[in-house]
């Protein structure tokens, strides 16, 4: 496996392997290049893996203690995958996420949820952010270009197939797709099926 690197590739491995250790001790490997914002309320879990350009934004208040992102242990992300975060976004043990996802707790202005209806003439910059928790549970698996959104909840060992939104509940042990995403399969545990629902 290592000799598909090559070289060169070999040489940026070990670099970005040192500086893992250095930097986010109990982390596996961080690659290179990578952009965190507020680390101070970013918790990485023991062999936590990311691929090139992630980018954590956790946009907390200086009296703010707990996490705003808090990731478990053994988690895997590829390539440039965003996570945003104003109020709270966990994620479970054992997570795989594959490269392209956004996973975000607010958005700029309310659109209707919990009756917030922000007035569409003020700049989406300028208006202010409304945020749910999004809780992502273990041993789930994102697909490529993935969007998790404000208020989502997977359930342990799911999985969201490639380019579809997260916008609300999905159950443990089932499979989702589409934009909104919806639950299109769920393990039968009796006879170790995926069953279409």
């Amino acid at each position: 496996m290592l000799a598909s690197y090559g070289l060169l590739g070999l040489i940026y491995l070990g670099f970005d392997v040192v500086r893992t250790r250095l930097m986010f001790p109990g982390c596996r490997l961080v690659r290179r290049p990578f952009y965190i914002r507020g680390r101070r309320w970013i918790v990485l879990g023991p062999g936590f893996t990311c691929g090139r350009g992630m980018r954590l934004d956790a946009f907390g208040h200086k009296s703010r203690k707990d996490p705003l992102i808090r990731i478990g242990s053994d988690v895997a992300i590829n390539d440039y995958v965003h996570i945003g975060s104003v109020q709270s976004v966990t994620i479970g043990n054992r997570v795989l996420i594959a490269s392209k996802v956004f996973i975000s707790d607010h958005d700029h202005g309310g659109y209707g949820r919990k009756g917030v209806h922000t007035d569409p003439r003020i700049a989406p910059g300028e208006r202010p952010l409304i945020a749910a928790p999004v809780v992502i549970g273990d041993d789930v698996w994102l697909g490529e270009s993935v969007s998790v959104l404000a208020g989502a909840r997977i359930g342990k060992g799911s999985v969201v197939g490639a380019m579809s939104t997260v916008t609300g509940d999905i159950p443990a042990y089932c499979i989702a797709v589409g934009s909104p995403a919806r639950v299109i399969k769920q393990f039968n545990f009796t006879n170790g099926i995926w069953e279409r629902t």
